[in-house]
């Protein structure tokens, strides 16, 4: 079913240069989140901190009970086999094949026999569509093979949590597109958590449960796909809609001349709600909770008309 992320006022600073501050929020269980933001705004150091491998200032991550921000490091460990993790490039072993790769974590993690191992990497490896590309080397493979490949290392120990880190990086739109049904196909399949780390719009779009936005130094929104879609606060709407109209810049934040400028200028129409990408042919439907449900649960009253109380999108919102 996977497990939720519980996070409550973390802040993280490298020296004097704050990355973001007090953000809160939930991901929750057996869900897709994307989590979005201009260039240099944090989110593959929100990524490391959520698994330990960076410490934060200040704050929590609560994983089943345990906050792995004060946590022991023997706890820490436990903690982390929940997770996999699709690294931006891949982080391929280059002297491996994909077969050797991808039962590495098998080998150095569990005691399981070569038997074993083979049924579990094959087994994997059919998910992700690589069944005959076991003896290639990652360098004789495009890079959406090599996207696969670590995906598929990542669900070897059958994780409850999936962080990808800027899947899409370095594919093109049919390729990217070819991935995003694969990510919907496995949540449907396997159930975990998932959480997604990207730049791409259309991604953002049509695939996730909820979105969430890190915007100078804050997470500016988080909530379920359809809130963040339909919403009128300037810096989700430009962000979502590639608009040059708003406060993001070229410099992330805008001036107070630039900002005055453009302030009696008129906005395109929001435009459609994008359908979300359901799972392939054959593979049951995502179980979800409808956004007004989520609100409830959570004592957040959503913007006016953000959504319908009966949607069949799930998620959650906090500002």
């Amino acid at each position: 079913m996977g497990v939720d992320i519980r996070i409550e006022h973390l802040t993280k600073s490298f020296g004097k240069q704050l990355i973001w501050g007090d953000v809160t929020l939930t991901v929750p269980a057996g869900e897709i989140c994307v989590m979005l933001g201009p260039s240099g705004t944090g989110k593959s150091v929100l990524l490391k901190t959520l698994i330990g491998l960076l410490k934060p200032d200040a704050g929590s991550v609560v994983i089943e009970g345990t906050d792995i921000c004060s946590c022991s490091e023997k706890d820490l460990y436990e903690i982390r086999k929940l997770f996999g993790v699709l690294f931006q490039d891949g982080a391929m072993f280059g002297s491996m094949n994909l077969y050797d790769n991808v039962a590495f974590p098998l080998r150095e993690h569990t005691r399981k026999s070569e038997s074993e191992i083979r049924n579990i990497v094959m087994e994997k490896m059919d998910l992700v569509g690589l069944i005959g590309a076991e003896d290639k080397l990652p360098g004789e493979i495009s890079g959406g093979m090599r996207k696969r490949a670590g995906l598929a290392r990542a669900l070897v120990l059958d994780p409850e949590i999936v962080l990808f880190d800027e899947p899409d990086s370095g594919l093109d739109p049919v390729r990217t597109a070819f991935l995003n049904q694969l990510i919907v196909d496995l949540n449907a399949q396997i159930d975990a958590t998932f959480l997604i780390v990207t730049h791409d719009i259309n991604t953002a779009r049509t695939v996730p449960d909820n979105i969430g936005l890190l915007y100078h130094k804050h997470l500016a929104m988080f909530g379920p796909r359809e809130m963040l879609l339909s919403s009128e606060e300037p810096v989700v709407r430009q962000f979502l809609n590639a608009q040059r109209v708003g406060p993001i810049g070229m410099s992330e934040e805008k001036d107070a001349d630039q900002l005055a400028a453009e302030k009696d200028m008129d906005l395109p129409p929001l435009p459609p709600i994008a359908m979300q990408l359901e799972p392939s042919n054959g593979i049951p439907r995502r179980s979800q909770r409808a956004p007004g449900e989520w609100c409830r649960l959570n004592g957040i009253t959503p913007p006016p008309g953000s959504f319908q109380p009966d949607s069949v999108l799930a998620g959650g919102a906090r500002a």
